[in-house]
């Protein structure tokens, strides 16, 4: 049983490694994976070995609220985030109204140009006790707007899991502290020089500046999900059904299975069913990305939340809820968004040691510096003392440190992604096909109904000698009225456009990958490819120059033998899709190599595969071995996507390194693929392996950057210039430095919204 579990209070990737690790380790949990960019946890685990109960109570251990998934709508989302990101602006607000004056009067006494008055009882050097006691005054209110750094991060401290609050909690204390200290040294020892080691301003800044960073960052992480959110937000609120005879609203929540529902012109179909009143155009633009509004009569199907565009309609309520086309597709970008990247794993190693090991570098440099400077071995900056100096290298090294840009380099761009993605039709299933489709070598696609259009015609009728051409079509197709394959469904209707009238079946039955064979009117039929013939002795010879020219022109030969005998050809030709060769040239740019895989005969295939401009034809093959087929290809060392709608190609797309299904194709497919093409468009295959592309790239620069900020900046934090002869870096700056560092991340992440495929 796999669940999703909403949890409030986590605020850096430490806080979700934590969590990861908690529910992990219970008895009976298979997997855990926590996002830190959608705030949720997806665990895998045995009912029978543990409730969710425990494992809710795992999370609260450590220090987390799980929150009711079934509460967590689209609104009450929306809802809390607008929440959070009020409440930071609130506290910033705070924190800058005090912090500001704050720095106003611990700074401007040290820089020459600042012409602003200062009253006289703050001037340092006149009123030092004064002065301290409004900086502490002024400190107090900062502390209190960042208070949650405090309460939480000194309590995952005493606990040994310590998260970026611990770092801000134990960096901005020690500034605090040791100016409180100085105070008591200015106000009972009379110490006046202490007044010269305040460092209120400091604390008060950093925190100020951390709320200014995680209110743009809680910004920027909402504008990420803006695409589900959207697809949420487009279900009506309500639906009119027939009841007893009368036209009623009610709420789309209460809509059944069997209701009878009204669509009016330009209102928004409530949910899935069948048309059984009424023609009118649909904008199904919202599910497929297809601008252009689609035809809908008696017996065709409509989907929730698209738009009935002119005409008035009423079909039956079939799909409801959770059940709806729209409920799903949220559901598996939803999955997608709340996945991991396998290049993620890099990220979450260090994320989970990252803040102890940062608090040792603090700890350990910081006693470095007071040993070498009281040695007379290193030189402090003008002005401080060795323990002073000490002291910012401590505060820096932590409040630099940021592993919230870690935590975010890989779910924001997957969010964004994946989000992207469903906006153009193509649902992308997780973090790991995200991540693999860009890799891909080879694709192969299915035949029938993905490179073709999937509805073929009969195009030739060539009898044996001594047989009518009519009659030859009449008997075929009355053979082939039980048959659910495109090929025998064509000639039934080609039987029916010449208004043939066709005869009772008996004893039908389809063979896998061959034909039919059924008896009407007394004669036994069989029908279907060479193969088919040659197992069951029927000699093909008057017909060998006709079946040859007609696949030279990629037509497919159907033989029929009446009672044993060769009766002659129906063949069948199925278009290509008007978007099939410019894909198969998108990807051919893209260095990809282009595969066709079809239970057509050689020369046919070739034909198509001609037209088409495919490399490779894998011809000839049955259904059950089509995976066989993709096997072959990835044991050659080829990174292989299967392109596929029917049945049939379940097993293949499962095979494959990437499953894309056609949205239009069974649900069978479209369960066993990884991506989803809701247009049925094949324009969309290079356009997916595009976005897996850009977003790939982006995850690597955003790990690059929170990687390479924290290599470069802890070091100078530490004071690895100032060895050199060059500046200690400011806590304050080191402060700022580290809120814009997970913003930088957020924004580049969201370039993707960018992205035009």
């Amino acid at each position: 049983m796999t669940v999703t579990i909403p949890i409030g209070g986590m605020h850096c990737a430490a806080c979700s490694a934590r969590v990861e690790k908690a529910i992990g380790k219970l008895r009976g949990v298979d997997s855990a994976s926590v996002n830190i960019a959608t705030e949720k946890a997806t665990v895998a685990f045995d009912p029978a070995a543990i409730r969710l109960s425990a494992i809710k109570e795992a999370i609260v251990g450590v220090g987390f609220v799980p929150l009711d998934a079934s509460k967590e709508t689209a609104g009450a989302d929306k809802i809390r985030r607008e929440r959070e990101i009020k409440a930071l602006r609130t506290k910033f607000a705070v924190a800058a109204a005090f912090g500001l004056p704050l720095l106003y009067i611990a700074m401007s006494p040290m820089i020459p140009w600042f012409t602003l008055p200062l009253p006289k009882a703050l001037n340092m050097m006149r009123y030092p006790l004064t002065c301290g006691l409004v900086q502490l005054l002024l400190t107090i209110p900062v502390i209190i707007a960042g208070y949650r750094f405090y309460t939480v991060g000194f309590k995952n401290l005493a606990t040994r899991s310590p998260n970026m609050d611990s770092l801000i909690a134990v960096g901005t204390s020690a500034a605090v502290l040791y100016s409180v200290y100085n105070l008591f040294r200015v106000a009972v020892l009379r110490d006046f020089k202490a007044a010269e080691s305040f460092y209120f301003e400091t604390a008060g800044v950093i925190i100020a500046l951390i709320l200014l960073g995680k209110t743009l960052e809680a910004i920027s992480k909402g504008r990420t999900g803006e695409a589900i959110k959207k697809l949420m937000g487009l279900t009506p609120k309500t639906a009119i059904i027939i009841d007893g005879g009368e036209e009623k609203e009610i709420p789309v929540d209460d809509v059944m299975p069997g209701d009878i529902v009204v669509v009016k012109p330009g209102a928004k179909i409530p949910v899935d069913g069948t048309v059984t009143e009424g023609r009118s155009a649909v904008d199904e633009s919202m599910l497929t990305g297809e601008s252009l509004p689609v035809d809908k009569k008696n017996g065709d199907a409509v989907y929730g939340a698209t738009i009935n565009v002119n005409g008035l309609i009423r079909f039956k309520a079939e799909k409801v809820g959770a059940e709806t086309a729209l409920a799903r597709i949220i559901k598996l970008v939803e999955d997608a968004q709340g996945s991991k990247a396998p290049i993620a794993q890099t990220a979450d190693i260090v994320s989970g040691y990252f803040v102890p090991v940062v608090c040792l570098i603090a700890l350990v440099t910081a006693v470095a510096w007071f040993a070498a400077i009281s040695a007379g071995v290193a030189t402090p900056t003008a002005g401080k003392s060795a323990l002073e100096f000490s002291l910012m290298v401590f505060i820096s090294v932590l409040v630099i440190a940021c592993p919230c840009a870690l935590g975010l380099a890989t779910p924001t761009a997957i969010m964004v992604g994946t989000g992207k993605g469903a906006e153009n039709g193509i649902l992308i299933k997780g973090g790991e096909a995200l991540e693999t489709a860009h890799k891909i070598q080879t694709i192969v696609f299915d035949k029938t109904g993905t490179i073709t259009e999937g509805k073929p015609e009969v195009t030739d009728i060539i009898p044996a000698p001594g047989v009518d051409e009519g009659y030859l079509l009449m008997i075929t197709a009355s053979a082939e009225k039980g048959s659910e394959h495109p090929l025998g469904q064509a000639i039934v209707r080609g039987a029916q456009s010449r208004g043939l009238e066709l005869r009772g079946i008996e004893n039908f039955s389809a063979i896998t990958g061959m034909g039919i064979e059924a008896n009407t009117g007394g004669i036994a039929v069989l029908a279907g490819n060479r193969r088919l013939m040659d197992e069951r002795g029927v000699s093909l010879s008057a017909l060998e120059a006709d079946s040859d020219r007609l696949m030279s022109e990629g037509k497919t030969p159907m033989y029929a033998a009446f009672d044993g005998k060769a009766a002659g050809i129906v063949a069948v030709a199925d278009v290509l899709k008007k978007s099939s060769r410019n894909a198969i040239e998108r990807l051919h740019k893209m260095g990809i190599e282009v595969a066709m895989l079809t239970g057509d005969n050689k020369k046919t295939a070739d034909a198509i595969a001609k037209q088409a401009g495919i490399d490779r034809v894998l011809a000839e093959v049955l259904p059950g071995d089509k995976s066989a087929e993709v096997k072959k290809l990835q044991e050659g060392g080829r990174m292989v996507a299967m392109v596929g709608d029917g049945i049939n190609d379940a097993p293949a797309l499962a095979q494959a390194d990437i499953g894309i299904a056609i949205g239009s194709g069974t649900d069978v497919a479209i369960e066993s693929a990884d991506i989803v093409l809701m247009r049925s468009d094949l324009i969309d295959v290079p356009t997916a392996i595009n976005l897996s592309k850009r977003t790939i790239n982006n995850i690597k620069q955003n790990l690059f950057w929170a990687f390479g900020y924290n290599v470069l900046g802890i070091p100078i934090a530490a004071g690895a210039l100032h060895l050199f002869g060059g500046p200690l870096l400011n806590p304050v700056f080191a402060a700022a430095a580290m809120s814009l560092s997970s913003v930088s991340v957020l924004t580049n992440a969201l370039r993707l919204k960018r992205f035009k495929g």
